[in-house]
């Protein structure tokens, strides 16, 4: 919906107070959506977008490589990079 500032404030949000989410879907799920609204933003959030998804493959890096979310985390990080 072309609003990328406003969803990345939102899963940062989501994940400003770790313990309360702590082996929580949503923490997971907020980790996986806020590269992409920084991906998508003003050029200058392209390396935290970099870096968020460096920290989900640091998290998840024992994680089964064959996760269909996983993989597509994955080739996000590829175009940005």
């Amino acid at each position: 919906m072309h609003r990328e500032a406003e969803a990345a404030a939102e899963f940062s949000r989501l994940l400003a107070y770790p313990g309360m989410a702590a082996g929580d879907p949503v923490d997971a799920a907020a980790r996986l959506q806020l590269p992409r609204p920084l991906a998508l933003g003003p050029a200058g959030q392209k390396p935290i977008a970099e870096s968020a998804y460096e920290d989900i493959f640091a998290l998840r890096k024992e994680a089964d490589p064959d996760i269909p979310i996983f993989q597509q985390a994955k080739a996000q990080y590829a175009k940005l990079v």
